[in-house]
Parts: C-alpha cells; sequence; structure tokens
C-alpha cells in the first residue's frame, strides 16, 4: 500500500508527541492509536501502518543484543551496559546470549548497528583476504 506524503506527516507527528524525554511512552502510544482509530481521519489507515513502522523502528533502536562465546561475567555486563548507554542514550533495553560459534569475543547489534569483535568474525576476514 502506497502512504501518501500527508499521512507520513501526520504519523510522524503523532510518533513524536509519543515521546516523553525523548523515549517512547507505551501509554501515549496506545491512546494515540485508540483516538485515530475512533476519529478515522481522511487515511487514517496509511497514517497507522506508518506510525507502526516508526514505533517498531524506535523499539529496535532501543534494544541490544549481546552474544559472546562463553557466559559473561557481571563486572563485563555492567561494564557493556554503560558503553552501549553512553553511546546510544538512556533506556538501552540489554540482553546477554551465549553463542559458542563466535568462538571468542563479543558480537553486539543495536538496532541496525553491529559490532563483531568476535573470533569467528576476524577469522572469516583473513579468509576472505586471502
Amino acid at each position: 500500500m502506497k502512504i501518501s506524503k500527508q499521512a507520513r506527516r501526520d504519523a510522524k507527528q503523532l510518533f513524536n508527541v509519543c515521546k516523553v524525554s525523548g523515549v517512547l511512552d507505551e501509554g501515549r502510544v496506545r491512546q494515540t492509536v485508540t483516538a485515530v482509530i475512533a476519529q478515522k481521519p481522511r487515511g487514517f489507515v496509511g497514517i497507522l501502518s506508518h506510525f507502526q513502522r516508526l514505533v517498531k523502528l524506535d523499539i529496535e533502536r532501543r534494544s541490544a543484543h549481546v552474544e559472546s562465546a562463553v557466559a559473561t561475567s557481571e563486572a563485563l555486563q555492567q561494564s557493556v551496559k554503560a558503553n552501549l548507554a553512553q553511546r546510544y542514550g538512556q533506556g538501552l533495553s540489554v540482553t546477554f546470549a551465549v553463542n559458542p560459534s563466535l568462538i571468542g569475543g563479543l558480537r553486539v547489534k543495536v538496532g541496525s548497528d553491529v559490532f563483531d569483535g568476535s573470533v569467528k568474525a576476524r577469522l572469516a576476514e583473513l579468509e576472505a583476504a586471502m
């Protein structure tokens, strides 16, 4: 479905209204969606579609997934959280997972940003260089 420029503008404006101190407020998002559905303005399906996309992108940008080859210590987890908070701001949801295929190192994914310091990635780079 093609979304008009006006619907995109309206969705972005609604999205900005739902932010509190730069962080998306779930309660405001629910109220906004309910209000738009109740009022049914012209092109409301396009507005809600684009609004949903903006919310999804913001949620992805506010969540970090950290993988390591072995279980990480609490000190390392706190250090990673502090560094990510410094880079991406407060309100970041961080999850830690173990992925033995990495061999060693860390792989961090925040939204569309990927920081891969794993041995597996370095071996792949070395293989590609030869």
